[in-house]
């Protein structure tokens, strides 16, 4: 799976609309293979990365867990360190 898509359920406060758009951006040019569509395929991308973030929204707004929400920093701090390893 792409680095770059962040885990959004469980944290506290919730995942922003911003990071959540960030999120389905990044899985449209995983799956299409591009990082910036052609003039030809601009809208279907920009209509792919909407359709992705709505169900996104709504599944994050689905999901169920008894775990305590997770902090925004902490689990930064492990991302660095798990990035300085692969360094």
């Amino acid at each position: 799976m792409c680095r770059s898509i962040l885990t959004l359920h469980n944290f506290e406060p919730p995942a922003t609309s911003e990071e959540v758009r960030a999120a389905a951006t990044q899985y449209v040019r995983k799956l299409s293979g591009s990082r910036v569509p052609s003039k030809a395929n601009t809208e279907a991308f920009n209509q792919a990365i909407e359709e992705v973030a709505t169900a996104t929204v709504r599944m994050l707004n689905a999901l169920v867990t008894t775990a305590a929400p997770r902090d925004r920093e902490v689990e930064a701090a492990k991302a660095r360190a798990r990035s300085a390893v692969r360094r």
